[in-house]
């Protein structure tokens, strides 16, 4: 009881610290104007801070919580919602009559506090779904109802702030998961309330679907509107009169003036409604024939322009014309990138539907790929579209045509092409290059023998065309996709390096290797080992990560070739970076590496590598040398040999730095 006390104290106290009504003269210092970092005001990551202590109390105390909480909502609602009453009207304009100083106060608090109140309520939506679901009911039921009753009444009310309408929507999009949750339990059953509270939600954001309202609640409304047909995915949703009419209303006019980011979401909404499974619906009853067909009018409708530049083979002069054509292309690739991307997890049915529904567009813009390739802002776009197709339909898009479009690809991206685009750093031609370099990895992480056929050349084009460019320069987008592709093409084929001959291994009771392809395995090999001598930690990092990778799943260091010619330079490599102290922050990483690499052979390691290159040494005299191949015990355990590998390079960087400080003469090196 006691620590339900305090918990209930300390709510009533953080309620009350965040509420203008009872803390107005501090909550007014704080600034809500200037960003930081993270995008926040001052004012946001107070109310943010205190939101997750009362989502915790919550969390531990829900009945109780809400019983503290609605009540504060209910009554900002009142004055919200009553505000109606004061406003008076002249022709057209509106003015709220308050005049008593200490009403307007009043007034600018509450609503300050609503709109604080609103965020507290969208905040706590998790704690209502789930197995308390029945629970709670009644309390989700009583805040979804009055968070429907306030947008129905925004979006009615040409006064309402503007604001505060957006966080109502906001905090209504926030129970989705609840709706969602509450029609699969009515799927049968009671569905008229269900019903009445999607229909009123749905009707209160459509009419702000247009140009002429403030961005903030536009993209408020569409986000609700994406979360219905996402999350909730009612079987009634499309045939409401409010979705048919905006369904017209971005058909008809393609694009009504919505800004970018809007027009995406409401396709996106639009798209989802017909492709994605209904909810505890058997597949005979989810009338697929008749979205298809839907689905293929929408989309024919949102490329109608970009589906006209399909005969283009060269750019027009005028740069108006090409203006125009980029105009396209840039409104509709992003377009269709989201409609893809939001179906890329589901069922095989919603793909199948969807890229019947962008068939054509998919070929025009292949058509077009070799026509814009000196516009990196428009390959960009394309090349974005296409990654999402290759991560999302390359099932659907089969193997024939993906095999087209890596051959046109591959075709396009001669060596000029690629250094013009990777030498200007950031620019849209160098993240042109980093996408197509993602497109190959999906490529060649796909199972099976289809693609097999294009490794040589994505090899080649690795390592004679990107690498070349990217090896002395610090290029770090460019390098990451690289070494990623080369490490993607390592472990997804490595057969088509090493053989392993099965008779060879039962008869000698270990694998021997039969091994292909070894130049490229050795270029491959060379530039992993040069990254290591680069300052970039990031791609060090990343580097030693996939060849310790190769090593645990292939058995990399064990290989014939590696061990023979190249695992003393590697060594070699991750020792000398740990006594020039480049990469300190790595040193866990290195010492790893190298001891899984010196464990091939610990004998050679010890009787061969080790001399060697102490020998090889600089700035040690020979007894200095024999002292520390004395202290460089023969530890074959890991944390053992840890500690002599931090030892010997301790010690050879303390002799260095003695002998480097004595008159010159003193010391025969």
């Amino acid at each position: 009881d006691l620590n339900i006390n305090a918990l209930g104290l300390l709510l009533r106290e953080v309620l009350n610290r965040i509420q203008f009504r009872y803390n107005q003269a501090q909550l007014e210092e704080l600034d809500d104007e200037a960003l930081d970092d993270d995008q926040q005001t001052e004012w946001q990551r107070y109310l943010r801070q205190s939101l997750e202590v009362v989502a915790k109390v919550m969390e531990l105390l829900p009945s109780h919580a809400f019983t503290t909480l609605f009540p504060i909502l209910q009554e900002n609602l009142d004055v919200y919602l009553g505000l109606q009453q004061f406003i008076v009207t002249t022709g057209t304009v509106g003015r709220l009559n308050i005049s008593a100083e200490n009403d307007c106060r009043r007034l600018h608090c509450s609503l300050r506090d609503l709109s604080s109140l609103l965020q507290a309520v969208g905040r706590l939506s998790e704690y209502f779904i789930g197995d308390v679901f029945a629970s709670r009911f009644n309390d989700a039921v009583a805040v979804v109802e009055r968070l429907v009753e306030v947008t129905c009444y925004g979006s009615q009310s040409i006064h309402a702030p503007p604001r505060h309408h957006a966080q109502a929507l906001a905090a209504l999009q926030a129970y989705s998961h609840w709706l969602a949750q509450f029609y699969s339990e009515v799927q049968r059953q009671n569905q008229s309330r269900f019903v009445s509270l999607i229909t009123s939600a749905v009707d209160a954001s459509s009419p702000l679907l247009t140009p002429k309202v403030p961005e903030k609640l536009l993209l408020s409304a569409c986000h609700l509107l994406v979360s219905m047909a996402s999350t909730v995915r009612p079987v009634f949703l499309v045939s409401l009169p409010a979705i048919q009419s905006t369904f017209r209303l971005i058909t008809e006019n393609n694009s009504p003036g919505l800004p970018p980011e809007a027009h995406m979401l409401v396709c996106r909404a639009l798209s989802n409604m017909l492709l994605l499974p209904w909810p505890s619906l058997p597949e005979s009853e989810q009338q697929w024939q008749t979205r298809s067909s839907s689905h293929a009018s929408l989309v024919a409708a949102l490329t109608r322009d970009y589906r006209t530049l399909r005969g283009t083979t060269s750019l027009p002069q005028g740069s108006t014309e090409l203006g125009n054509m980029k105009a396209v292309m840039q409104q509709t690739l992003p377009v269709l990138r989201e409609v893809v991307d939001s179906i890329s997890g589901e069922s095989t049915k919603s793909r199948q539907i969807c890229y019947q529904s962008l068939q054509e567009s998919v070929q025009v813009s292949l058509a077009l790929f070799p026509v814009f390739i000196q516009h990196p802002d428009v390959t960009d776009e394309m090349l974005s579209f296409f990654l999402t197709l290759f991560q999302a339909l390359r099932v659907q898009m089969g193997v024939a045509f993906t095999g087209q479009i890596i051959h046109t690809f591959l075709s396009m991206f001669t060596r000029e092409q690629l250094a013009a685009s990777i030498l200007q750093e950031g620019s849209a031609g160098c993240r042109v290059v980093q996408k197509f370099l993602k497109i190959l990895q999906v490529v060649v992480q796909e199972p099976g023998q289809a693609f097999k056929p294009f490794l040589p050349n994505i090899l080649s084009l690795c390592m004679e065309q990107v690498y070349p460019i990217v090896a002395e320069r610090s290029s770090p987008d460019i390098k990451g996709e690289m070494f990623e592709l080369l490490y993607q093409v390592l472990h997804q084929n490595w057969r088509y390096f090493f053989k392993t001959s099965v008779l060879a291994s039962v008869q000698r009771g270990v694998a021997e290797d039969t091994m292909e392809n070894e130049a490229q395995f050795t270029a491959a090999m060379q530039a992993f080992g040069q990254s290591f001598l680069q300052p970039d930690i990031h791609i060090f990092k990343q580097n030693v990560c996939y060849l310790e990778a190769l090593n645990s799943k292939h058995k990399l260091y064990h290989r014939k070739l590696f061990r023979t010619s190249m695992l003393f330079h590697f060594i070699n490599v991750l020792l000398q970076v740990l006594l020039h102290k480049s990469h300190d922050l790595l040193q866990e990483e290195i010492t790893l590496a190298v001891y899984n690499m010196a464990a091939v052979d610990f004998d050679a390691f010890y009787s061969g590598f080790m001399p060697e290159f102490l020998t090889g040494c600089q700035g040690v005299d020979s007894n200095q040398r024999t002292v520390l191949a004395r202290n460089f015990k023969l530890e074959r355990d890991l944390p053992s040999f840890t500690q002599s590998v931090h030892r010997l390079v301790n010690d050879l960087r303390y002799y260095r730095l003695c002998n480097s400080s004595l008159p010159t003469g003193t010391i025969k090196l």
